[in-house]
């Protein structure tokens, strides 16, 4: 049941409809009710896998509640290890057993061993790696004193399941999510207005930025070797708002839908492609994941304490990890090894938390050394999703080297209707600079304009998403 469907404008209705108007003053059934509803909406991908997650989730809940009545250290290890081992050991096999024996067969060819091996059909369930790390920093905080673990099934179970995150993220805390669930919501008109417009502004993103971007990425990564460098560099740029469109649309849905229901949860993003320096990005693109690994693998590791050989080693491995939660493809590796390429000379002069506001904070321009920053870190990453988006490092590789010919200096192909989704990037662009200091790019946007021209703007960007819908993709993190 994807977000850009008719089917969830129904589902989320009869919720909403009995969340409110029905159970609006009995905290434990609309709690009850929003775990059947999410079991229903993740079912509806594939049921079987339904079962996959009540059984993580109640691995994770009695196992806190084990680590947290252990008197030994000891046992609080041991169960500790029972969950995060099960719990990897399910997220490896879906997501990584073909890789790894694929793998483990051409390494052996290398050598002139032939190995005689076989894959399995295995399908991936949707949004295993994000309710799996749910659950994972739910037993680690508790391990770590920073949390007593509940004891209601249902709320935790509602944590971890939660319909608006439960395919794509943000990645929740307990520590952050289930307090509110432990306590009455009450229906409040301005957060659900701005849930409203935030949903609004998300279908924007995925519907007309990524969906459109996504037609001609497709196009011209499908047929790379005969293209021209400068239609090659176009399709990295349809690719790189493709990615961002689209996953940081579904955020602000979530997020969106969330808030409709009472909730707030976790900032995912915070105008990445904005950022003048690649340290600045990571803390803007996928902050929930970005700050999963820093608490759970980076600061255990050492973080940036130790002495020169740590910090290397220590920001490879965050970004090399990073990188494979991505998925089981070597090209996912290779994006984040280049992009701790990219941040360790940020880190090792001790200059990679030197822009923690937005830019241009307190001004409608940038600086031209802003502007120079944000220019050259946003090449950067356009080359680092070319890595993400092929199909294998050689044809990324390929593409790049296609990239730096004597035709990049030509005039691109222009696609059909792409020169329409150019201006519709352009005018997306300006948006989000105009409402950058806000949550998200709608927030602020006309805000203090007559209500006549706020409510003008948002009709015109609704129109948007109904005329040019582009052909429906689903959303590219459901295969993380």
């Amino acid at each position: 049941m994807l977000f850009n469907s008719i089917d969830f404008v129904v589902f989320f209705l009869i919720v909403f409809s009995l969340y409110w108007f029905v159970l609006n003053r009995k905290m434990k059934f609309q709690n009850f009710m929003l775990v059947i509803a999410s079991y229903f909406f993740y079912c509806c991908w594939d049921w079987r896998f339904g079962f996959l997650l009540a059984f993580s989730t109640l691995l994770d809940f009695y196992s806190g509640l084990a680590i947290f009545r252990s008197t030994t250290k000891k046992m609080k290890k041991i169960w500790l290890i029972i969950s995060v081992g099960i719990n990897l050991g399910f997220l490896c096999f879906f997501k990584y057993y073909n890789f790894f024996i694929e793998s483990f067969g051409e390494l052996l060819s290398n050598f002139g061993v032939q190995a005689n091996y076989s894959t399995l059909s295995i399908i991936l369930p949707v949004g295993i790696s994000f309710y799996t790390f749910h659950g994972l920093s739910y037993v680690f905080d508790i391990y770590n004193d920073k949390i007593t673990p509940t004891t209601n099934i249902i709320n935790y179970t509602l944590f971890v399941s939660f319909f608006p995150l439960l395919v794509a993220g943000p990645i929740e805390r307990a520590t952050h999510l289930l307090p509110q669930i432990e306590r009455p919501r009450q229906f409040d008109y301005s957060k659900a207005i701005d849930g409203l417009k935030q949903i609004l502004w998300g279908f924007f993103k995925k519907v007309v930025i990524a969906d459109n971007c996504a037609q001609f990425a497709n196009l011209i990564f499908d047929n790379y070797e005969s293209q021209s460098g400068s239609t090659l560099f176009l399709g990295a740029l349809f690719f790189t708002f493709q990615i961002y469109g689209d996953f940081s649309g579904y955020t602000d849905i979530a997020l969106g839908t969330a808030r409709l229901m009472g909730f707030e949860l976790l900032k995912n993003f915070n105008y990445p492609y904005f950022s003048r320096d690649i340290a600045e990005f990571w803390r803007r693109w996928h902050i929930s994941l970005s700050t999963w690994f820093k608490d759970y693998l980076y600061i255990p590791l050492g973080g940036s304490r130790g002495g020169l050989w740590m910090k290397i080693r220590n920001t490879f491995i965050i970004f090399i990890v990073s990188g494979f939660w991505h998925g089981s493809n070597w090209t996912f590796i290779a994006w984040g090894t280049l992009n701790a390429v990219y941040f360790l000379p940020l880190l090792l002069t001790n200059n990679n938390r030197n822009n923690l506001e937005i830019v241009a904070i307190d001004r409608n321009l940038p600086t031209f050394r802003d502007f120079t920053g944000i220019l050259i870190t946003f090449m950067l990453t356009v080359f680092a999703w070319i890595f993400f988006r092929a199909e294998s490092v050689q044809d990324a590789i390929g593409y790049i080297s296609m990239i730096f010919s004597n035709s990049l200096f030509t005039y691109p192909v222009i696609i059909g209707e792409s020169k329409y989704i150019i201006l519709l990037v352009i005018a997306f662009i300006i948006i989000e600079w105009a409402g950058r200091r806000g949550n998200y790019g709608l927030q602020l946007v006309f805000s203090r304009s007559h209500q006549i021209i706020r409510w003008s703007f948002y009709i015109v960007i609704l129109l948007f998403v109904f005329f040019f819908s582009g052909e429906q993709q689903e959303f590219i993190y459901f295969q993380f």
